[in-house]
């Protein structure tokens, strides 16, 4: 097994769903199946931004041809999850060795790869630069004999990611479960500026920390990533009726009310029934995951 990094483009015209499958050609078979078993580093140009990304990681399960293309083929993901900022290519001198010649310059030939392997050391530095911010806005965590403290004082700053290999491995955190929930909370607050896709309520407390919460749309247990496109920000209430479907969302974007509310919540929601999301595309639910939620979770 061995680590490796993959371009993906968000208008590409291969048949990719970010953290659930990349579609590739056959030139690249046996440098992706080294990597089944192991983690990969997307990369790319990011919409809006000047320059190349590493942009989130996930884990290769298998790689399967494509029945429809002839000589090409599917790498089956899981455990995708974005980086908390995007780490440019260049940046610190350049992350893979291989990339840049001696005198700096950017090797041509390496850098039209679209699957490139990894050394350990250069996986472990793009990780460690991904994810390394901590939340702005870290959940409450309550320490011993906390009880007697006032409301909000028990807060204490999300750790880092942490960067000695030793003390803790990159793939024990990266497989971490509470980790990857902070990670996702923090990414989907970040992006939807602490706000409520579905009311536009965007309630602060005295130490900057918002009501909203981060919703998966398709959940984690029901096979669903970490990816924000997987996610979208929503008030405690309207998550809650959310995950038990008596809302959904469509393609567009329009907020649906299924029939078998017994209270009428427009008032509640944008007068218009429809989600304030991301103006970025690549930022916005996919409709992969809108699809499920319509079709297994939304009450019709």
């Amino acid at each position: 097994m061995v680590q490796a990094v993959l371009y993906h483009k968000l208008d590409s015209v291969y048949d990719d769903i970010t953290g659930e499958q990349y579609h590739f050609p056959k030139m690249y078979l046996s440098r992706i199946e080294q990597t089944v078993g192991d983690w990969i580093v997307y990369y790319g140009p990011v919409p809006k931004e000047k320059g190349r990304f590493y942009s989130g990681i996930a884990k290769v399960v298998s790689v399967r041809p494509d029945q429809r293309q002839d000589n090409h083929f599917y790498a089956e993901l899981s455990g995708y999850l974005d980086f908390d900022r995007l780490v440019d290519y260049s940046e610190s001198g350049g992350y893979e060795k291989k990339m840049f010649r001696p005198d700096g310059s950017v090797n041509g030939g390496r850098s039209v790869q679209a699957v490139r392997l990894l050394d350990p050391s250069e996986f472990a530095a793009i990780i460690h630069a991904g994810l390394a911010n901590p939340d702005e806005w870290p959940d409450r965590v309550d320490t011993p004999g906390a009880e007697n403290v006032a409301p909000g004082f028990g807060d204490v700053a999300q750790a880092p990611f942490v960067g000695d290999e030793q003390e803790r491995p990159i793939i024990t955190q990266l497989l971490n479960r509470p980790f990857r929930d902070a990670k996702f909370r923090q990414n989907i607050r970040k992006i939807y500026d602490r706000t409520c896709a579905f009311t536009g309520l965007r309630l602060i407390n005295g130490h900057g920390r918002p009501e909203v919460e981060a919703a998966h749309i398709q959940p984690v247990e029901h096979g669903g990533s970490d990816s924000i496109q997987n996610g979208i920000a929503l008030s405690g209430t309207v998550h809650w009726m959310f995950d038990r479907g008596l809302l959904s969302l469509g393609d567009d974007f329009s907020i649906l009310p299924s029939r078998q509310l017994n209270y009428d919540v427009s008032h509640l929601l944008h007068r218009d029934m429809r989600a304030r999301v991301p103006e970025a595309p690549h930022l916005r639910p996919h409709p992969h995951y809108l699809a499920w939620h319509r079709n297994e979770i939304f009450k019709h």
